[in-house]
């Protein structure tokens, strides 16, 4: 079990609809957030709602090159217990038609970022701390018309099982989470290419409320089947 309640949590993300779901379900536990979201606007407004229960903001784009940086920095100074990921951007089309700057900003912002940001911060998580990564069913079930997208997230889930080896020695624990087509509007925004016609998607406050019971119970592994 993972004690949340006066835990110190990095949510990345938060601004979007599954982070800030997260957000709501980890402030509910009693945990204490640092909120980080490329929104200034959504940062203020969530971090309103949350109240108490946040800590600080950060307004950071992962795909840029100081993005990384700046949200590590954000924490510095302050006892870190856990990280969620739950940042991400989508594109469609076929493989062959995926021009540069768009796989630039999916490789960016879905992996290479995020792998930036654990290099800064996971020598700062002690005994009994957790980083929660929140992928796709994409990385389980890769996806024709979303190849490079799923290929980010596919990574993703590699990096965490690596992760995985590499920090139980200082008691880590590295949740990979993959859940299912959710409706938080992701499709409906995507950087490049339009999304095929998509069967209703799953709730993502349900989706969440799974989530942080997976970090809350110790879960390190949560597969599409599980939602």
């Amino acid at each position: 079990m993972t004690e949340l309640s006066g835990s110190h949590v990095l949510v990345v993300g938060a601004t979007g609809v599954l982070g800030a779901e997260v957000s709501r379900r980890l402030a509910a536990e009693g945990a204490q957030l640092t909120l980080s979201g490329r929104s200034e606007d959504k940062l203020a407004a969530l971090g309103k709602e949350l109240g108490d229960a946040v800590v600080g903001t950060v307004a950071a784009d992962l795909g840029k090159p100081a993005g990384p940086a700046d949200i590590a920095a954000a924490v510095y100074g302050r006892e870190l217990h856990g990280v969620v990921f739950a940042s991400g951007v989508v594109a469609f089309g076929p493989a062959v038609d995926v021009d540069d700057d768009t796989l630039d900003e999916l490789v960016l912002v879905n992996l290479l970022g995020y792998m930036r940001l654990v290099r800064d911060v996971a020598p700062r998580l002690g005994k009994d701390s957790f980083i929660a990564q929140i992928s796709a069913v994409v990385a389980e079930s890769p996806t024709a018309g979303m190849a490079a997208y799923s290929a980010t997230k596919a990574g993703l889930s590699a990096y965490g099982k690596a992760l995985t080896l590499e920090l139980r020695r200082q008691g880590v624990r590295v949740l990979d989470a993959r859940p299912p087509h959710t409706e938080t509007g992701l499709a409906t925004r995507p950087i490049a290419g339009e999304a095929p016609k998509l069967p209703e998607g799953k709730d993502p406050g349900a989706v969440a409320e799974r989530i942080v019971k997976a970090i809350r119970e110790g879960e390190r592994d949560l597969p599409s089947s599980a939602f």
